[in-house]
């Protein structure tokens, strides 16, 4: 489905206010425990470490990066340079003042305020030999095939491109049990939310409610990528997600959420690596 230009302002203008005026609450919320981070607690999941390998001395470009822990993360383990983008400039001053507190200058992590689409034309280098994006960033994306054309522009020659999301399909069930399907998963229309709060307090009081998202399948995200031209390395699918998405799934000792023992499991997180031919 396409949007109008008028649709698709709309869209991006609506997102980011809503994502401005929840930035302050996220970085004082035990969710992301800043402090925590500051003294040395690494973002990234121990699945997308060895997926990704050894980040040393890799330029790495982390698309929509909101504060900037997961792509700080990447460059403690390494990475020569990270970039980080996202169109919120409240999100990207946190993240550029992290950066600062923990001793990494310009040099090592910068932050850049643009829309994901007008990465190319807005990060510093013309390449990277990553180019990451984080858990939670598809469904904010009303076109999953210009975002692929972006992200992979974007990938160096013999570099690639990771992706590591929610899977599509936890749309399907209801949020309550997670037994039942209540959702369309092959829906295209844009999904518009009004609830206040936000994922780290849901009791926050917030004026800047409504939303655009769309549910992408799997397969609009798989094909999108090959059109842009990226060769796909692999496609993992996990049992397992970062929170009780459905009340039937209970936190195991890594820390992960999983159906319960017996219980059939779901695809509840999916990676993807595709790289970019020499």
């Amino acid at each position: 489905m396409t949007a109008s230009r008028e649709q698709w302002a709309e869209w991006i203008d609506t997102n980011r206010t809503m994502w401005d005026e929840r930035v302050p609450i996220h970085a004082a919320s035990e969710f992301y425990d800043q402090d925590a981070f500051r003294n040395g607690r690494d973002e990234i999941r121990d699945f997308e470490a060895a997926e990704v390998g050894d980040v040393s001395g890799k330029r790495l470009l982390h698309l929509q990066c909101h504060m900037g822990q997961d792509t700080l993360s990447w460059s403690r383990r390494g990475a020569a340079k990270v970039v980080g983008l996202d169109f919120s400039e409240p999100a990207v001053e946190v993240a550029r003042g992290l950066a600062a507190e923990i001793g990494l200058g310009p040099d090592r992590a910068e932050f850049v305020v643009a829309d994901v689409y007008e990465a190319a034309s807005a990060v510093p280098d013309e390449d990277y030999d990553i180019v990451y994006t984080g858990i939670g960033a598809l469904d904010w994306l009303p076109d999953i095939r210009r975002w692929a054309e972006t992200a992979a522009q974007l990938v160096a020659p013999g570099g690639f491109l990771y992706v590591s999301e929610f899977h599509p399909f936890t749309h399907v069930l209801g949020w309550a049990g997670g037994t039942v399907v209540e959702n369309d998963y092959f829906n295209r229309d844009a999904q518009i939310g009004d609830s206040p709060g936000t994922y780290t307090d849901f009791e926050a009081p917030t004026v800047n409610n409504r939303s655009f998202e769309r549910e992408h399948t799997l397969g609009d995200i798989v094909t999108a990528i090959a059109a842009a031209g990226l060769r796909i390395d692999f496609l993992h699918e996990f049992d397992m997600t970062l929170f009780q998405r459905y009340q039937e799934l209970v936190r195991h000792d890594d820390g992960y959420f999983r159906a319960k023992e017996g219980q059939p499991r779901l695809p509840l997180m999916f990676s993807l690596k595709a790289s970019q031919p020499c």
